[in-house]
């Protein structure tokens, strides 16, 4: 059953930890304060019906004494004086009844006969239970019968203040609390907020070293670790671009020499290779260097002109490219970067797809939204994620035989995070792929 009703009570749940743990801390207040006026209400329930005993016990007997020691003419008189709002006396024997039912009427008729001593004989009958009405029955040193009749009255009510001061004091402790854990969880938003942000170049947000001391602790920790990855990463893409630079040299002394010999079937597969060879150094090379694209100045321009241009220098070279949808006004863009970007993902889809079409929008937050789409053969979903790394090859559609080294596209996703934007592939219905470049 536990195993049941937990995955349930997680399911109604806020998802934010701080929504979670806000939940948590008003219903541990709401039953505390529950638990806390249930408590004083039985409490003030115990003291008052222990002062009411007390003292009906006392004035009673003080009461009966005092009648019992005036004449018989005057004691009509007295009666008024000795009423109470939740008893009076009655001269004469009173009504008939039954016996006492509730445990307060028999404690009290006891107190009172236990006051008054033996020789007023005392004894006590119900007269009604809704409301409960009973009566205690004395016989006077003269013989007269006298009656006591009570109407218990309850507790009576709490005063008006009373929970108003309660509603106050729980929403003062539901605004600490609502204070104390937007304070504990802002550095884990933080922690994420950097977390996402990160780049190669470890020029992403550093977390304030400051603030409580755990929360400065793991600002350290985060910061080091960022710059640690950092320097992991600069060191593989600077091995990388150093060899892909130094093969370059001894490809083209290949090349030179494959040149040289006489023209044959041989002399064209060796220049071919070459080639190839010298296509993914030059890949190699830029996939390097992409990780730094970061560190261009972004500049003001106009998105329309600016995808026009570049549309028109693939139409220049007699590419099939167009542009069929774009956006006017001004942006802040690396304007370098996002032409490289948009020139790989042209590329590809002019080669694997045949043509390629060109479009820009925002979306509902703002951000700048670049589509380059084709009607190529696309991607299996599966491969859609896998794609976008480096040297990784759809066998079938895109693979060596094209021309191409698998770094395209791994290429343009790095440019892309360095800019602070993100690359995503989807099928497109009817057939072919569309790359959305979206950029803050």
């Amino acid at each position: 059953m536990s195993g049941l009703a937990f995955p349930a009570a997680r399911r109604w749940l806020p998802r934010s930890m701080a929504s979670r743990v806000y939940v948590i801390i008003f219903v541990g207040l709401m039953l505390a304060q529950g638990l806390s006026f249930a408590l004083m209400v039985h409490e003030r329930n115990e003291s008052a019906a222990a002062t009411m005993f007390d003292t009906v016990e006392h004035e009673v007997g003080t009461s009966v004494a005092m009648l019992d020691r005036l004449p018989a003419a005057e004691r009509a008189g007295w009666l008024g004086r000795l009423q109470r709002d939740n008893y009076r006396f009655v001269l004469g024997p009173g009504e008939p009844g039954m016996p006492l039912v509730t445990t307060s009427s028999r404690m009290l008729a006891g107190r009172i006969a236990k006051e008054v001593g033996p020789a007023y004989r005392v004894r006590a009958d119900a007269i009604s239970t809704r409301p409960e009405r009973y009566q205690v029955h004395f016989t006077l040193h003269d013989g007269s019968p006298l009656a006591l009749e009570i109407i218990p009255k309850g507790v009576p009510p709490i005063a008006r203040w009373l929970p108003v001061v309660l509603m106050l004091e729980l929403g003062l402790l539901l605004a600490c609390t609502w204070l104390a854990v937007r304070l504990a969880a802002r550095p884990l938003a933080q922690l994420a907020q950097a977390a996402e942000g990160m780049t190669p170049t470890a020029d992403g947000p550093r977390m304030k070293e400051d603030g409580p001391l755990e929360v400065a602790r793991a600002a350290v920790a985060f910061n080091t670790m960022q710059d640690r990855i950092a320097r992991h990463l600069k060191e593989r893409l600077h091995i990388l671009a150093s060899i892909s630079h130094d093969l370059q040299t001894p490809i083209t002394r290949m090349r030179l020499r494959a040149e040289s010999l006489e023209d044959g079937a041989e002399q064209r597969k060796i220049l071919a290779d070459l080639h190839e060879m010298e296509h993914l150094v030059r890949e190699g090379v830029a996939y390097a260097r992409s990780a730094h694209g970061g560190a261009e100045v972004p500049v003001r321009m106009d998105l329309k002109a600016f995808l026009e241009a570049l549309v028109f220098d693939y139409e220049d070279m007699g590419k099939p490219v167009a542009l069929t949808g774009s956006i006017s006004g001004v942006a802040m863009v690396r304007r370098q970067a996002l032409r490289r970007v948009l020139g790989n993902l042209i590329d590809n889809a002019v080669k694997y797809g045949g043509s390629a079409e060109v479009s820009a929008w925002r979306d509902e937050h703002g951000a700048m939204c670049v589509a380059v789409c084709d009607r190529g053969p696309g991607i299996p979903d599966a491969q859609l994620d896998r794609v976008l790394e480096p040297f990784y090859r759809v066998e079938g559609s895109r693979n060596r035989d094209t021309g191409g080294a698998g770094l395209g596209l791994a290429i343009a996703t790095q440019l892309t995070r360095a800019i602070g934007g993100g690359l995503r592939l989807a099928n497109r219905e009817g057939g072919g792929l569309a790359a959305v470049v979206t950029l803050p």
